[in-house]
């Protein structure tokens, strides 16, 4: 679309942006969408300024849910971050607390036991699994198609139960220790999981095909929000956003983490880095995540769910009721007086929608002296006005549902 540079300028501020007064070849409206907007799919506000249904610019503000997680964070023994961490992308949550987990183990060197590498690559899959099923659905509702947000749920559900079966959660999990986990997969975890691998490849190839060669939702997706390779490493995207956009780039490829180098998988790319290939690129995700899952159960090793680290890892009830070492380090432990080495560290591991990371100074003190979550949609969430510009609304709505943007981790 070709527009004039009066109708290109960019303003100063969301105020000066949202007064101004234009009316160049026509009436231009200022319109929100959001914060509270059922297209938003999260609290988060954006003014549009639009020629007809053409949107010239756009001006965002994010802030709405602020929890200043990282100051929660840097306030609390270690131990007690975990939960914290799954409030981020809740629709994905145990990557988030094994991510944080392995950052733990890195700064205080602990020795993971090979068992644990595969549990929790067998979780973390299953985790980006039911991520890109709820962002794959909700596209698919964008463009008129609500039967295939329904279609997923029962596989979902079926996720849900394999965490309940770990930790006792569904949602924000506060899945896992330092060190490992708080028990060993159980009988009933193995028939729910040998159940779901047999059931699920079938199921969802059904809702795929729903989707994947329909003419309406290619019409309305193909096109709409592209983003060159150029421009997507310029802003610093991660994830499907990224690779849909041709950079083939995942963490679990480039730095390797709990054993991931151990697998066959292969990293899907796309090629015009719009709506569609966004979605196509997290459909094969799934399929590969699938694989993954099957190798990583396949050869579960045998050993040990836990590290040797006492000074970090809970003490299992039986001996802190009977052995006097046991509960005093019970004590240490919830109380928060573990201290633990200085050290500055960063590790990122693959999220579901890119890279999360965590960037943790320690003094030596019961409590971080600095922490920082990298949080992928947040950094990706500045490329948004620029895939938008020159589309209409309609594809405004479908282009956010594609980028995955979860207000929980945008507003951390």
């Amino acid at each position: 679309m070709n527009m004039n540079k009066e109708k290109e300028a960019l303003y100063n501020s969301p105020s000066e942006f949202y007064n101004s007064k234009e009316t160049i070849d026509g009436d231009i409206a200022t319109i929100n969408l959001g914060p509270t907007h059922p297209a938003t799919h999260g609290i988060f506000q954006n003014i549009l300024k639009v020629d007809g249904e053409k949107i010239i610019s756009s001006e965002q503000t994010v802030g709405y849910i602020h929890r200043a997680f990282e100051k929660l964070a840097e306030r609390r023994p270690y131990n007690q971050i975990t939960p914290i961490t799954d409030r981020l992308n809740y629709c994905s949550s145990p990557i988030n607390n094994l991510g944080w987990h392995m950052t733990m183990e890195k700064l205080i060197q602990a020795e993971i036991p090979k068992r644990v590498d595969y549990m929790r690559v067998i979780i973390m899959e299953l985790a980006r699994i039911a991520d890109h099923l709820i962002c794959d659905s909700v596209i698919g509702v964008d463009t008129g198609a609500l039967t295939s947000f329904f279609y997923p749920f029962q596989e979902r559900e079926k996720i849900y139960e394999l965490y309940e079966e770990i930790c006792g959660a569904r949602l924000t999990t506060n899945i896992g220790r330092i060190g490992g986990f708080e028990r060993d997969f159980t009988p009933v975890f193995h028939t729910k999981l040998k159940s779901f691998l047999k059931t699920f490849p079938k199921a969802f190839n059904e809702w795929d095909s729903m989707l994947a060669r329909n003419r309406i939702f290619m019409d309305r997706t193909r096109g709409t929000g592209p983003i060159s390779p150029e421009r997507a490493l310029a802003y610093g995207l991660t994830g499907p956003n990224l690779r849909a956009a041709g950079v083939d780039y995942d963490v679990r490829v480039m730095h390797p983490y709990s054993s991931y180098e151990d697998f066959d998988f292969i990293i899907p790319v796309g090629v015009n880095g719009d709506t569609y290939d966004r979605w196509m690129v997290r459909q094969e995700e799934i399929r590969q995540s699938v694989r993954i899952i099957e190798q990583a159960y396949g050869n579960l090793p045998e050993g040990s769910y836990k590290a040797d680290v006492p000074e970090f890892y809970l003490p299992d009830k039986a001996d802190v009721y009977n052995n006097m070492e046991a509960l005093i380090y019970h004590f240490k432990i919830v109380m928060g007086e573990m201290e633990v080495p200085a050290g500055e560290v960063y590790h990122s591991v693959e999220g579901g929608n890119g890279e999360l990371g965590y960037y943790l100074i320690s003094d030596g003190g019961r409590t971080p002296y600095r922490l920082q979550f990298r949080r992928p949609c947040f950094i990706y969430y500045q490329a948004y006005p620029e895939m938008i510009t020159g589309q209409t609304i309609s594809d405004a709505v479908i282009t956010l549902s594609s980028m995955n943007v979860i207000a929980g981790e945008l507003d951390a």
